[in-house]
């Protein structure tokens, strides 16, 4: 059963990723560092994690199999999850892959360094109508890519649907 891990916290797409999950069945874990409303809904589990900095990435990272997809916008988690194998999409609809995640680990970091220098401020464009599309189709492409993979699994004559 493919399985929907959204990194909570600063999530601006549960709603959507809520939606999407419920069209397909699938089960959603909201992780986050604080309570947060989800709806009712049994296949929808808030898990709230306490502790350390890095406790909800950690838990993810603990649960997620090659089976299932994740959100965040976190890139260093988006690694971690990558090398459990499980598909990994951001907020904007960016889809990180083994290929692409060195690059956006290393952008990051330049990122970093040119803040810590004063020659950059700010932070990521303002949350757009046009990513949240993005976002929503490139979870369409991955869900059906996941469930298509799971099929071929299944073999021939398993009957399985979604």
């Amino acid at each position: 059963m493919i399985r929907l891990f959204v990194d909570a916290d600063a999530c601006p797409v549960k709603d959507e990723t809520y939606r999407v999950a419920d069209r397909y069945a699938l089960p959603v874990f909201v992780v986050a560092n604080t309570r947060l409303n989800v709806p009712r809904n049994p296949r929808i589990e808030l898990k709230v994690v306490t502790g350390r900095f890095d406790a909800a990435d950690d838990w993810i990272v603990e649960n997620i199999t090659g089976e299932d997809l994740a959100i965040t916008s976190d890139i260093p988690l988006a690694a971690r999850c990558l090398e459990k194998g499980a598909r990994v999409i951001d907020s904007r609809g960016r889809e990180f892959t083994p290929d692409s995640i060195g690059d956006a680990l290393a952008s990051r970091e330049f990122s970093a360094f040119l803040r810590d220098m004063g020659e950059i401020g700010g932070g990521p464009a303002p949350f757009s109508p046009r990513d949240r599309s993005s976002f929503l189709g490139t979870l369409d492409k991955v869900i059906q890519a996941l469930l298509k993979n799971q099929r071929a699994k299944a073999g021939p004559g398993s009957g399985g649907s979604a």
